[in-house]
């Protein structure tokens, strides 16, 4: 069976601990490379996982992955003011690239990046794991099939508390606050539960409430998006309190997953009070799986670039709505 080759760009916290341990559970795809600002980081992965000093790349060493067949895939797991660059040397170097979320900092960005997949003939998918989720998966399954009846309300909401000194506090690196970072996975779900996207937005954002930690992003931030069938799904997001909550109300019945975006632990309750209990599911697996094996296949990505580069507008509408106070039409 054909496997896939995939170097890990930037070796934080998602990538060590998640990401990772996660090529244990492929079948696809394995660990080819680590690239790393500082090459004794990557003595772990030497330790932990049988790699060769020879796969720890610096990234002064970064055009030499041209020249490693082993390495058919760059993960990007870097501070979002970093996802175009990396992204686009990647392709340039002849590597398929995963992108971590949100696609870029800017749309002008997410489009250049779209531009140089065009010219290299490579592709861009974006890590969206909780698509390979069985909870969440149960929840599209719920929608479509009509189990309650006809959808009449999603609400839900992320949110979690950074370290003072995080990169995610800063506009310049992040390209926002909580929206563009957990508040994202609200617009995720949204779109994937109801197979459309929305027309328009409105959004309110809370008075700030430490204004040396929030300067310049938003800290909390209520939103709204407006489906084409009139649809309103109430979302919120926060780097000031702690939630992970989403909830579909239909016309017989309701379900719920709380906490709903988390890693694991997932828990399902449904109106009709009907058990709803999975194993743990390794998501970064089953995510770099369907992207390796699709490519492999010839085949689309199951995260393209086009969905991330939708979801950068709707952030972008999201923004000019709650600096306005109007309705934003999205714009595609």
């Amino acid at each position: 069976m054909k496997k896939s080759g995939i170097a890990l760009l930037g070796i934080g916290y998602y990538a060590t601990e998640q990401l990772a341990p996660a090529f244990r559970e492929t079948q696809h795809c394995y660990l080819a490379a680590v690239i790393t600002g500082e090459r004794s980081k990557g003595d772990h992965f030497i330790r932990e996982y049988g790699l060769s000093p020879q796969q720890i790349y610096t990234y002064d060493q970064f055009d030499q992955l041209k020249n490693d067949p082993s390495i058919e895939f760059v993960y990007i797991v870097l501070p979002h003011h970093l996802h175009a660059e990396y992204t686009i040397k990647a392709l340039e170097a002849g590597k398929h690239v995963i992108c971590e979320k949100p696609m870029a900092a800017t749309v002008k960005e997410a489009e250049q990046m779209m531009d140089a997949a065009r010219k290299t003939g490579k592709t861009i998918s974006i890590g969206y794991r909780l698509h390979f989720d069985p909870y969440h998966q149960e929840m599209i399954r719920i929608v479509k099939e009509q189990v309650f009846g006809n959808l009449t309300g999603i609400d839900c909401s992320f949110s979690f508390v950074p370290p003072k000194a995080a990169w995610r506090l800063s506009k310049e690196k992040s390209g926002g606050g909580p929206l563009v970072d957990v508040g994202i996975y609200c617009i995720q779900a949204v779109c994937y539960l109801t197979g459309h996207e929305p027309v328009a937005v409105t959004a309110q954002s809370l008075p700030v409430t430490d204004s040396e930690k929030f300067n310049g992003i938003e800290e909390t931030l209520l939103f709204q998006l407006e489906m084409p069938d009139g649809l309103i799904a109430t979302c919120r997001t926060s780097f000031s309190e702690t939630s992970s909550y989403l909830r579909i109300d239909a016309e017989k019945g309701w379900a719920e997953l709380n906490p709903a975006f988390n890693y694991n632990g997932l828990v399902m309750k449904r109106s009709d009070g009907q058990e709803t209990i999975y194993p743990p599911c390794p998501q970064q697996a089953r995510q770099m799986d369907a992207i390796a094996l699709a490519i492999q296949n010839g085949q689309p990505s199951p995260l393209p670039a086009t969905m991330g580069l939708r979801d950068m507008k709707i952030i972008d509408a999201i923004y000019k709505a709650m600096e306005s106070g109007n309705r934003i039409q999205v714009h595609y």
